[in-house]
């Protein structure tokens, strides 16, 4: 097999991510989002991570209305035979070394502490803004030190329904 390339999505790679979305998560709501946020002009930062001209692993960044320059992380999917060998991990560095570049401020998402603590992403660091998720699994990285420490985040309309499952998903997840 040879090395894993990361690269920019490009039109022709939008069937292979969907793929990999399918394969990674138990329902299609993550290639839902995904699709939503590239059609109505959301998604800031695709990034795919390709195989011998397979796309194995896919991560969107897309605006929020903030404060501040904000995105949101979501989705990030790896296809279930490549999982755990570090090419989540490169997306999501590539990701912010390029969100870092074009002056976004802050990012958020939800997910495993023990998985984004290691990009800086904390709970304490979105704990001042208002925002339709909360909790352990609620996280920032903080790009800019010149940010404000609160306010509203409004996310994009692609993520209505995950808002909605939210309060279930959180109720069944147990605590770090």
């Amino acid at each position: 097999m040879g090395p894993i390339t990361i690269r920019d999505e490009t039109p022709r790679d939008e069937d292979a991510i969907r793929t990999v979305h399918l394969s990674a998560f138990p329902n299609d709501l993550a290639a839902r989002i995904a699709d939503e946020l590239r059609t109505s002009g959301d998604a800031i930062i695709s990034l795919v991570a390709e195989r011998d001209s397979t796309i194995v692993g896919h991560v969107l960044f897309s605006r929020l209305e903030a404060p501040m320059r904000a995105l949101t992380l979501s989705p990030l999917g790896v296809r279930p035979g490549f999982q755990k060998a570090g090419i989540g991990s490169a997306l999501v560095r590539k990701g912010l070394v390029r969100a870092q570049q074009k002056d976004w401020q802050a990012v958020f998402l939800l997910g495993s502490p023990a998985y984004y603590g290691r990009f800086g992403f904390s709970s304490a660091a979105a704990q001042g803004y208002t925002a339709p998720y909360w909790g352990w699994p609620f996280m920032a990285r903080i790009l800019d030190d010149q940010v404000p420490r609160k306010g509203q985040l409004t996310f994009p309309a692609a993520f209505d329904e995950d808002i909605k499952q939210y309060p279930a998903l959180l109720a069944s997840l147990k605590p770090p």
